[in-house]
């Protein structure tokens, strides 16, 4: 666990640098640790994180499959909006664990 400074706030993130606790999320946090890594956050990114944000809050299991059948995006579109790794991006930019699918 690493204690970093984020957006003017001290979060906890693990080694790979997901919020260790998501209630200390806040789009500022997102659109922060995105541009640490070359993205721009966009209102279609929110809607994702938000759906991210829902679903795991409801515990349930998260792929990219199933949020590519959210309505949202479909699957071309989130490796356009969060390239290198879809689910496992949008899912630290939303404040949560990384799914158990992501290796």
């Amino acid at each position: 666990m690493v204690e970093k400074t984020i957006a003017g706030k001290s979060i906890n993130v693990n080694e790979e640098g997901y919020l260790i606790d998501p209630s200390q999320w806040t789009k500022e946090i997102a659109i922060e640790m995105a541009k640490e890594e070359g993205l721009e956050l966009s209102d279609k990114h929110f809607e994702i994180l938000e759906y991210l944000r829902e679903k795991t809050a409801a515990g349930e299991a998260l792929s990219i499959r199933k949020v590519g059948k959210s309505g949202i995006a479909d699957i071309k579109q989130l490796y356009q909006l969060f390239p290198g790794g879809p689910l496992k991006l949008s899912s630290k930019y939303a404040g949560i664990s990384k799914p158990t699918s992501c290796v």
